[in-house]
């Protein structure tokens, strides 16, 4: 029988940022905790903006004092066969939650919300570096919580 796998998408507006910090925080914990075989992860934007680019210098910079190499990564956009691809997508902000429950197809079975839960991942774009300090403090924090539960879940299926 084959084990299930928990397809999760990170999304924010440019896929420069928030969402690629997320992204890579969020593999670098799931690899540790062992579960790369049965957890798959990306992030993209809901913008064009950066097709193809690295993420953010200053991002790259904080992640990298962290021990998180994000150089690898390219900026996409969110695109309509992700909701085939991901059953779990987590937003930087409530506009992305909006912007998707908008295209949101009828009937799909996977889960839709705000990585923090209950607050938004602030936009250090046009800040200064601690405004990506501080993202990436809170999405460690968030990594933590969402690879809990889906622990959690992967034991219950």
């Amino acid at each position: 029988m084959l084990q299930p796998v928990l397809r999760v998408l990170f999304l924010c507006t440019g896929n420069i940022c928030r969402s690629p910090t997320a992204h890579a925080v969020f593999m670098r914990d799931v690899v540790a905790a062992g579960l790369s075989a049965k957890i798959e992860v990306d992030s993209a934007g809901t913008s064009a903006y950066h097709v193809g680019e690295m993420p953010d210098a200053r991002t790259v910079a904080v992640a990298l004092r962290h021990g998180v190499d994000m150089r690898r990564m390219r900026a996409r956009q969110f695109s309509a066969q992700d909701w085939g691809a991901f059953d779990l997508i987590l937003v930087a902000g409530r506009d992305h939650l909006v912007w998707l429950s908008r295209q949101m197809p009828a009937g799909w079975p996977g889960q839709l919300q705000l990585i923090l839960d209950d607050e938004e991942v602030p936009d250090p774009y046009y800040g200064g570096d601690a405004g990506f300090e501080e993202v990436f403090a809170r999405l460690e924090s968030a990594s933590q919580v969402w690879l809990a539960r889906l622990r959690a879940r992967l034991l219950t299926t």
